[in-house]
């Protein structure tokens, strides 16, 4: 059964799906079909193309401040396009980047994006235009923060900003570094100062790699309110009272309640609902375009001030979206109209739902939260996207790319040591392609940009899907940091994959046990392991190997008439 034809209170209870299984991947996978469009991820949160409305798409609310052009479509191929191999960027003239907002951080993350520019970027971009600000711990502390304010202004005025992982550091961290104080995140003032609509996370695809998702899930999580600017004091027995003072003077009683215990921690935070709508348009926008069913998810049913916000969607829903969506194919499952999700069910359900093809949009928390699982999910933080979305005063989108992930401490001072490191930094460079992209449709070009960010884009892909990839995705024989840098700049600068694998896949003189297995189905073999490896981490335990023996039944016995297998070299056949 279907969402749609259980009795309204079970659906209700379960979000909406009683059995929703994998319906949203199937769904869009039909329409695609039928399209012959590619089902692959979109490029960038609000990508510009979000900009560009179709006659049968709704007008957005948002202006932009130049006719945008048109990007290029999707995830890179597993090999090189004739274009993308026709495009060496070395000994031309360098493309004059449009003005850009660049916050650099700190770890781990801050010396691979060095890497990357010096190797990718500067010798084939003229970054002059860009304006640079250092939110490493020690320069907000020698400036008292200054760096941050004039970082959030220049981002509001230019409206394209790419930000590196930042440190927000702790008391052990303040005395090592010898600073001032435990500086606060950055995030709340980039968010209030960029009037924060939505953080924008969605799911990163490589062509040839199944990496946890099969089609895109989008995400948007309201960027403003809740627990994260929440006032509280712990106080013991007695009255506490909230109290609402309107502008012109009167009052409202929120709450009032007794306390009996004599250690109590009060908490009072808000939820700002002026931007819902702005939210909805942005959602629904991306959603309509990549073909993707929509859910809202809330805890209305027991929080009842969140209705506010599932309301205002379902009103922008209705008036602006209900029949594109309607026409498109994508509400057929789920009773003609927009679906809403409690938040425990969206949280089974992005489990369960692992053919992707949905969009979730939550409030700040929840969405937290639940972008967090869907990270896990998606093999890790890593090939998720996170975008900060703001609209300006002259209602033009202020976008900030970021990873998703943090600095990668371990992995720093592993690099202090002098240990190899292996980074994979594709989610660094896709919110650097979605903040260059970005400040293109902003300035109106240059077009040319645009092919080149692709590029990079499709050459690091092709260097996954050729098993040149970083250690997370091929193993320990795949490529250092500094190794995978150097691989895709090669190829920036035209050369084949074939120099690159000359380069870091020299070849090996064929010994006795390469013989072995020279006539071995890999596809086979890689099925057996995969059903011996019951937990999926890519490596056999002896109690994996034991077992896995033994449901095969070829496990050796104790009884000496059992024994009939070579058990190692030694052995007689």
């Amino acid at each position: 059964q279907r969402g749609c034809q259980v009795p309204r209170s079970v659906s209700e209870e379960l979000g909406g799906a009683a059995d929703p299984f994998e319906h949203p991947a199937m769904i869009r996978r039909q329409l695609l079909a039928g399209t012959g469009l590619r089902a692959i991820a979109p490029r960038s949160a609000v990508s510009s193309a979000s900009q560009r409305r179709s006659k049968s798409t709704p007008k957005s609310p948002f202006v932009t401040r130049a006719q945008p052009r048109a990007p290029t479509r999707g995830a890179g191929p597993a090999a090189p396009s004739r274009a993308a191999a026709a495009r060496p960027m070395s000994g031309g003239a360098k493309l004059v980047a449009p003005p850009m907002t660049y916050i650099s951080g700190e770890e781990m993350t801050h010396y691979c994006m060095e890497l990357v520019l010096d190797r990718w970027i500067k010798p084939h971009i003229d970054t002059s235009q860009w304006e640079f600000y250092d939110l490493s711990c020690k320069s907000r502390d020698d400036t008292e923060d200054k760096v941050l304010h004039d970082a959030v202004e220049s981002g509001k005025r230019i409206g394209a900003i790419f930000k590196e992982p930042t440190v927000t550091p702790t008391q052990v961290q303040k005395i090592k570094l010898g600073l001032k104080k435990t500086w606060g995140s950055p995030n709340g003032a980039m968010r209030k100062g960029w009037n924060g609509i939505t953080i924008s996370r969605d799911t990163i695809h490589i062509d040839g790699l199944e990496l946890g998702f099969k089609e895109p899930v989008l995400f948007e999580r309201h960027a403003v309110g809740g627990e994260y600017g929440a006032g509280w004091k712990d106080v013991g027995a007695g009255t506490v009272k909230t109290v609402f003072t309107a502008e012109d003077g009167s009052e409202v009683v929120i709450d009032q309640r007794q306390l009996a215990d004599d250690n109590n921690a009060v908490v009072t935070y808000h939820n700002p609902l002026d931007n819902v709508e702005d939210l909805a348009h942005i959602f629904f926008t991306r959603c309509l375009e990549s073909k993707i069913v929509p859910y809202v998810v809330t805890k209305k049913t027991v929080f009842k001030w969140q209705e506010g916000f599932w309301s205002k969607m379902k009103a922008v829903f209705d008036e602006h979206y209900l029949t594109d969506f309607k026409k498109a194919g994508l509400l057929q499952h789920c009773g003609g109209e927009l679906q809403h999700l409690i938040s425990d069910a969206a949280t089974m359900q992005i489990i369960r739902w692992t053919g992707g093809g949905f969009g979730m949009a939550a409030h700040n928390y929840d969405g937290d939260m639940l972008t967090d699982e869907i990270a896990q999910i998606h093999r890790s933080p890593g090939f998720i996207t996170s975008n900060l979305v703001g609209k300006n005063d002259d209602g033009s989108l202020i976008k900030e790319f970021e990873a998703s992930h943090g600095t990668v401490a371990d992995m720093w001072e592993a690099h202090l040591k002098g240990k190899e490191t292996s980074l994979n930094p594709l989610g660094l460079v896709e919110a650097l392609i979605g903040a260059i992209n970005h400040s293109v449709d902003l300035a109106g070009g240059p077009a040319p940009l645009k092919d080149l960010t692709g590029d990079i884009r499709t050459h690091i892909h092709t260097l996954f899907v050729n098993n040149l990839g970083t250690r997370d995705l091929t193993g320990p024989e795949g490529l250092t940091t500094e190794e995978f840098v150097d691989a895709v700049g090669m190829m920036i600068e035209g050369k084949t994959l074939a120099d690159v694998q000359k380069k870091y896949e020299p070849a090996k003189e064929v010994d006795d046990d390469e013989n072995l297995i020279a006539d071995i189905d890999d596809g086979m073999v890689m099925r057996l392991f995969k059903d011996l490896d019951s937990n999926g981490d890519g490596s056999l335990s002896y109690k994996e190997f034991s077992q896995g023996l033994a449901r095969l039944n070829v496990a050796p016995k104790t009884s000496p008439v059992g024994r009939v297998l070579r058990i190692s070299l030694e052995d007689a056949i």
